[in-house]
């Protein structure tokens, strides 16, 4: 007979990261699916074989950071009475050209410690390596100290560390976390294959291990002549890179018209 399900009442804080952003699915609410819909999935196939129900919330919205994140989510998800928490946020703030992160880690740290009261398991993030190239190169040890941060209120609190920071050595065949293969064509958004190394990542962390998703099969990489490579950039630039400059410039956010795409718990299939 099987056992009792781990969890029953999952939901998932934060930004676009957690929203499933780069993970397109037209049948879903926000036209998403994302690495917490398949933890949920995987989370809610345990409960039904264990004749259990589950529900599954997701409150999080594209473009928000950190303090907005805590400010708008945490109180509703903890009147959710979760058993599991996911929650990251940060990235958004890191990013910015003057960022406290002392002063974050502060505002971190009472979030999370609000979260426990709901006796639930806390699981919290940190940021992926950038690497010495690329667009967020100049800003890594940034990402670095915020990782510490990060698993300092962990300790803490007793959370759950799903290390992005370290997914390179959980990557088969010898990937990394910056392989362009596991973004969306933004370069700031996971892809699909990004999104299932993220959940089983989250299942790993949770004690999950057989939790039977398997990596999304990766298209040969190729080498690309350097002409190319410049024109792709260009275009990048004009169709990804300028936009969000022009948001930050202006005060806007992509989630400005954004509602959470499951603000109550709710099965999945």
């Amino acid at each position: 007979m099987p056992g009792p399900a781990p969890y029953r009442r999952f939901v998932a804080l934060g930004d676009s990261f957690t929203e499933g952003v780069g993970d397109s699915d037209p049948d879903r609410p926000n036209g998403l699916r994302g690495w917490a819909d398949r933890v949920a999935e995987v989370l809610a196939a345990r409960a039904a074989a264990a004749g259990e129900d589950f529900g599954y919330a997701n409150l999080a919205i594209r473009g928000r950071k950190l303090v907005p994140v805590l400010e708008e989510q945490v109180e509703p998800a903890i009147a959710l009475q979760p058993d599991l928490v996911t929650l990251y946020a940060g990235a958004n703030d890191i990013v910015r050209p003057k960022v406290d992160l002392d002063a974050l880690a502060v505002a971190y740290d009472e979030g999370v410690e609000r979260l426990t009261t709901t006796g639930a398991q806390i699981v919290l993030f940190t940021a992926f390596d950038p690497g010495q190239g690329g667009l967020y190169a100049p800003i890594r040890g940034r990402f670095a100290l915020y990782n510490e941060h990060v698993r300092e209120i962990a300790d803490r609190h007793g959370a759950v560390v799903a290390d992005s920071w370290r997914i390179a050595h959980r990557l088969p065949g010898g990937l990394v976390a910056s392989d362009a293969r596991l973004w969306d064509v933004d370069r700031m958004h996971l892809g699909p294959a990004g999104h299932q190394f993220v959940a089983m990542m989250v299942l790993d962390a949770l004690g999950l291990a057989d939790h039977g998703l398997e990596p999304v099969p990766l298209a040969e990489a190729l080498a690309v002549p350097r002409l190319q490579r410049a024109r792709a950039d260009l275009d990048w630039a004009r169709r990804h890179l300028a936009p969000w400059v022009q948001r930050r410039l202006t005060g806007r956010s992509s989630g400005d018209t954004i509602t959470p795409r499951r603000p109550g718990l709710a099965p999945i299939e």
